[in-house]
């Protein structure tokens, strides 16, 4: 029976009996396995391809672009000029320029390349010290308290806000006056270690508030070295500006102004210190401009010490990224001459 179905499936395609007979069917006997797994073969009939009837010479073309077609990761330039075409150059949907990217009207090189470098002198090891004087330039730290943008106004006064809500007026004010006075300990305590005056530092800290300052910056201080400058005034001749650089000392073997900041919230990055590196910009431009100092600074670090004494966050600024915010302090200097 299965031999006779096997033979009708074979009949139904022209020739195939042939073929059969050809070879001596008689003589050799296929396994009930073989015959079984012909029938399901040839049981289904093979789907045909669309493409086969479509008429290949007059769509040619077509059809061999659509066969052979591939996809590609980079936009064909037809497509880039059809959308031109379509929704017009790309100038109309230019994204908003940001306010970093404009260029001061008055711009004056970060280093001043007409400054003389005189050689080391034999008293080089002790650091400058010069006193701030009165005059009529305004300060780094007033330039900026007075061209703050809108959106940091707002914050510091509701910062302000709520602190006056929690501790009253007066006790805000003395907590203001208490952060002020911790400040100024450790810096005093801060330029004791530099002057070696070590010990006179460690007893200071171990009864007063700056000892988890100290303890803050501890590792720190161990990649300082050849400190050339404390607590020294300087001022910009060309710009006429002035300040009060705390620190220029050489940090991982790079000239630096350094900046120490005292905060009771964590700042990792230096985008959480606000205004502070175009205080160092600043005071980087005024070194260079200021002949009192026969040395030039390219490099800044923001040192942010806590209370609690937790690793100080030092943020380490390179000559590009010294440049760029010594073109932002320039703009915040325009707008605050356009002011005054």
């Amino acid at each position: 029976l299965v031999r006779m179905q096997f033979l009708q499936i074979l009949s139904r395609k022209p020739g195939s009996l042939e073929v059969l007979f050809q070879i001596p069917f008689c003589q050799k006997q296929f396994p009930y396995t073989c015959l079984s797994t012909s029938a399901c073969v040839y049981s289904k009939k093979k789907k045909g391809n669309s493409y086969e009837q479509v008429d290949q010479e007059k769509y040619k073309n077509l059809v061999h672009s659509v066969t052979s077609y591939k996809t590609s990761t980079q936009a064909p330039e037809t497509i880039l000029e059809e959308d031109k075409l379509l929704y017009g150059p790309p100038g109309k949907h230019r994204p908003p320029i940001k306010a970093g990217t404009k260029t001061p009207k008055n711009w004056v090189p970060l280093i001043n390349p007409s400054k003389r470098i005189l050689p080391v002198s034999s008293d080089s090891n002790v650091p400058v010290k010069i006193g701030l004087q009165r005059a009529k330039m305004p300060s780094v730290t007033r330039i900026l308290q007075e061209t703050l943008s809108p959106q940091q106004v707002f914050y510091l006064e509701r910062w302000k806000s709520k602190m006056i809500e929690e501790l009253g007026k007066e006790g805000f004010e003395e907590y203001t006056k208490n952060l002020f006075l911790q400040g100024e300990l450790f810096h005093s305590a801060l330029e004791s270690i530099f002057l070696s005056e070590e010990k006179a530092a460690k007893e200071q800290g171990e009864d007063d508030v700056v000892a988890g300052y100290l303890s803050s910056v501890a590792h720190v201080l161990d990649d300082i070295s050849e400190v050339k400058a404390l607590e020294s005034a300087v001022h910009h001749e060309t710009l006429q500006y002035l300040g009060l650089v705390d620190c220029v000392a050489k940090y991982r073997g790079r000239l630096c102004v350094i900046d120490w900041k005292t905060s009771e919230k964590p700042k990792p990055f230096l985008q959480n210190t606000y205004d502070n590196p175009l205080q160092v910009a600043a005071y980087i431009g005024a070194i260079n401009h200021d002949a009192n100092y026969d040395f030039q600074v390219c490099c800044g670090l923001v040192v942010v010490a806590y209370k609690n004494g937790s690793p100080a966050h030092p943020h380490f600024m390179d000559p590009h990224l010294c440049s760029q915010y010594w073109n932002k302090w320039l703009l915040r200097l325009e707008e605050y001459m356009d002011k005054n």
